[in-house]
């Protein structure tokens, strides 16, 4: 089987058992090692997972003359901490993922940057918190809600693929983007992957949710649906209110202001159904560079053909050096789950769409609260890491750009606040200490939270400052209201804050009391300062996630063929490509 692995032919349709297998043995007979990385962020119970695996041509690091690696990075949506054997789940089978764990280094408190997926992806690929581009809100829409919005990760950005560009890498994303698609017209594409540094894109420019299957209940902004729905209801029954009357002839109005009140209640119903009644073309829609491949998408078969894409890419480009991003379509709802593990699990839907998502690798909105932003970690570095090593020092989803522009001989932008720091001395053993002293928990742009690793005691301090109302109480989560506020009447403001131990109190159960005396005071006065001076550091930026460039506008729709009329399957071989 190994040597079948190691001669697999690129334009094949069949594949190995699973996709690790697929890479890292196809890898093999060119001698390149993985370090791989897992992060995730909650989504209510559930988390995201990012896997980032550098496929290197040596075993040892050189700072100077190092050759290029090879870089894929892998991720997953809305994958729980809990949900992961390696973490401690004795009953969903995550094998592949379990030997990442065994092989490598795990991090304990690994940290997102923000409990959504829109902003904390921008963190992920910019090494910045999502508010410094704009691409967190203050309040309404906290994650971009259209394929036709304009408003998307700023073209001013400097993302790591696009350092990695110009190192010479050839850059490619497949998978899941959410970071926008036009601005003016619907073939500007300014915020198109190809904008921001990659080469090649295969997948979906917005996300998977309900919508994209057609027997699940509506997910995209679904309260004002509700509302216009209601809205169009009471003006129907208006208007034939009004023609009963004049029929019965209890009202003298006339017959042309009837049609004309009937007209305008139609023009309204059309005006909200021509977006709301079409989610399914006009968001779940998969393309490859700038082309619409497949509007609407067949959910049943775009893993398959993601995974395809990202074998064949690496085929396509094994001499190097290249940047692969996979970001998986797992295990976002609607958890659309293939045949062969439906019912396999012992967790329903859910439990199966993880392990199909652990073959293929071979909660959301809970603010700062440890369950919405602490996530796992794992680097896979055979040779250079240590294998079962854990590391318990801070670290965040940001410092996986300085670390891959580091790998690939790049330098990180000097002309901006970079949140991240590289991971390289902590995980080879050079530093003791995470670079990290504060770090700062935002929930749209508010902040709620931050936390001190007292060094030299070991102690982790967390201070609340902000937390959202959980409905129904106590529940840990905001049933029934998709994502918890950020502002308002749905949180509390805390004066004095909430001081936690996480040394100690890792759930965030037992709240250090104000009355503890000189423990209590200088935990909160030295995360003050520090909250202070991190907020000196922060200027406005153009708000990508308001009113006008969320809406959905027709001219900006990605649409294959002529819109409205927009469907197409053109299931290229991506071999061929």
């Amino acid at each position: 089987m190994e040597g079948a692995l190691v001669q697999w032919n690129a334009n094949a349709r069949t594949f190995p058992a699973t996709w690790f297998e697929r890479l890292t043995f196809s890898f093999q007979r060119r001698r390149l090692f993985f370090v791989c990385f897992l992060s995730s962020i909650s989504r209510d119970s559930l988390n995201v997972l990012l896997i980032m695996c550098l496929l290197l041509k040596t075993c040892e690091l050189k700072s100077a003359n190092m050759s290029k690696p090879n870089i894929l990075l892998i991720m997953a949506d809305d994958l729980g901490i809990g949900d992961l054997g390696c973490y401690g789940n004795d009953t969903l089978r995550t094998p592949n993922i379990d030997r990442l764990a065994e092989e490598g280094v795990r991090l304990t408190q690994h940290l997102a940057a923000a409990p959504l997926c829109t902003p904390s992806r921008a963190a992920f690929l910019t090494g910045r918190h999502a508010f410094r581009s704009g691409m967190d809100a203050t309040d309404g829409y906290r994650a971009l809600m259209w394929n036709a919005g304009s408003g998307g990760l700023p073209q001013n950005e400097t993302t790591f693929a696009k350092i990695l560009q110009r190192q010479g890498y050839t850059t490619g994303l497949i998978g899941k983007w959410h970071q926008g698609v036009n601005c003016a017209s619907r073939t500007d594409h300014c915020h198109h992957p190809l904008h921001h540094g990659f080469d090649y894109f295969y997948g979906m420019p917005f996300t998977l949710v309900n919508d994209c299957h057609p027997d699940r209940p509506p997910e995209v902004d679904a309260g004002l649906r509700a509302r216009l729905w209601l809205y169009t209801q009471i003006m129907a029954l208006g208007v034939l209110t009004i023609v009963a009357g004049k029929a019965c002839r209890l009202t003298s109005v006339s017959w042309k202001l009837v049609l004309s009140v009937a007209t305008l209640v139609l023009l309204f119903f059309t005006s909200w159904y021509a977006s709301f009644g079409f989610v399914r073309h006009w968001n779940c829609i998969l393309m490859r560079n700038h082309e619409v491949t497949e509007q609407p998408m067949v959910l049943e078969r775009a893993s398959s053909l993601v995974l395809e894409e990202a074998v064949s890419f690496i085929a396509r480009n094994k001499r190097g050096p290249f940047l692969l991003f996979v970001s998986l379509l797992h295990v976002h709802i609607p958890l659309v789950t293939t045949e062969r593990f439906l019912g396999k699990s012992h967790h329903g839907l859910y439990g199966d769409n993880v392990e199909e998502m652990d073959w293929l690798v071979g909660g959301k909105g809970m603010a700062g609260w440890e369950g919405g932003i602490r996530v796992p970690g794992i680097f896979r570095w055979p040779g250079v890491l240590p294998a079962g090593r854990m590391v318990q020092e801070p670290t965040s989803l940001m410092d996986v750009f300085p670390t891959v522009v580091q790998l690939a001989g790049g330098q990180v932008p000097q002309d901006r606040v970079i949140d991240g720091r590289s991971l390289l001395p902590l995980l080879r053993g050079d530093a003791e200490h995470s670079a990290h002293e504060f770090l700062f928990h935002y929930c749209g742009q508010y902040l709620h939270a931050a936390r001190w690793h007292e060094k030299d005691s070991g102690r982790l301090w967390k201070v609340h400052y902000t937390t959202p109302l959980f409905h129904p109480e106590g529940a840990g989560a905001c049933h029934g209201r998709g994502v918890c506020p950020c502002s308002g009447s749905g949180v509390t403001h805390h004066d004095p804050p909430l001081l936690f131990d996480l040394s100690r109190d890792p759930s965030e159960a037992r709240p250090v009391s104000p009355d503890a005396g000189p423990l209590y005071r200088e935990a909160v006065a030295r995360v003050g300062r520090a909250v202070r001076e991190h907020r000196g550091s922060v200027s406005p930026a153009p708000a990508q996630f308001s009113f006008r460039h969320v809406a959905w506008k027709p001219w900006l729709q990605p649409c294959c063929g002529i819109f409205p009329f927009c469907a197409c399957s053109r299931d290229v071989d991506p071999g061929e490509t």
